[in-house]
């Protein structure tokens, strides 16, 4: 390919599964270059009852983007598919309550190459590259637990306890080991655990006394 360059990208949009929601169900087409605080914002500003989240937290107030929707669609393909799994997570555990359903599938992109100098022979090549996508769709109505991708609402207590609930962590178990008590190698009575030097002296004197006993 050395003889040819990159003339243009053309990503084919790949059909939604979610075929029957309702109209007015936002969809955030993540992007590889998109910005995770923005998506965040849009989301849950569009899930939340009451005040937004920006505005809780000092930011600037926007727009109004109108009143709560009870789902949301994530969408994303190729790099941006770990960037939109992130942003539904984040919102799954500041908005309790959510059900979840996954949708996997592939998008196709077309690369149009186009020869850098005129040479007889050479024509502009279309290559197709296949790129997984997945669609996350977020509800705060029940859906149908019996489709392959749901995920009911968890429980994130767990997951943040702090090292007291569930009794000692490693971390305390490996100070316990360096901290260390009796047996050590420390300075203290745990040097003196080998065998004594005394009865070395007391079996040289029984030695020289045998030697002066034969004279």
């Amino acid at each position: 390919m050395e003889n040819y360059s990159r003339a243009r990208v053309v990503e084919q949009p790949c059909v939604s599964p979610f075929a029957g929601l309702p109209a007015d169900t936002p969809e955030v087409r993540v992007r590889d270059g998109s910005k995770i605080r923005n998506l965040l914002r849009f989301a849950l500003s569009r899930l939340e009852v009451g005040p937004g989240r920006a505005q809780e937290e000092g930011e600037e107030p926007g727009p109004s983007p109108g009143p709560a929707c009870s789902q949301l669609l994530f969408s994303a393909s190729g790099r941006a598919v770990s960037k939109a799994i992130t942003c539904a997570e984040v919102v799954k555990r500041r908005l309790k309550g959510l059900h979840q359903l996954t949708r996997l599938a592939q998008s196709t992109v077309l690369e149009v190459w186009e020869p850098l100098e005129d040479v007889a022979g050479l024509d502009s090549l279309t290559v197709s590259r296949k790129l997984p996508a997945v669609w996350i769709l977020l509800s705060r109505e029940p859906l149908d637990p019996e489709q392959p991708g749901y995920q009911a609402p968890g429980r994130y207590d767990a997951l943040w306890a702090p090292e007291g609930a569930g009794g000692p962590g490693p971390r305390a178990g490996a100070r316990r080991r360096r901290g260390g008590g009796g047996g050590g190698r420390g300075r203290g009575s745990g040097r003196h655990t080998g065998r004594s030097r005394e009865p070395g002296k007391g079996q040289g004197h029984q030695h020289g006394a045998a030697l002066w006993s034969k004279f």
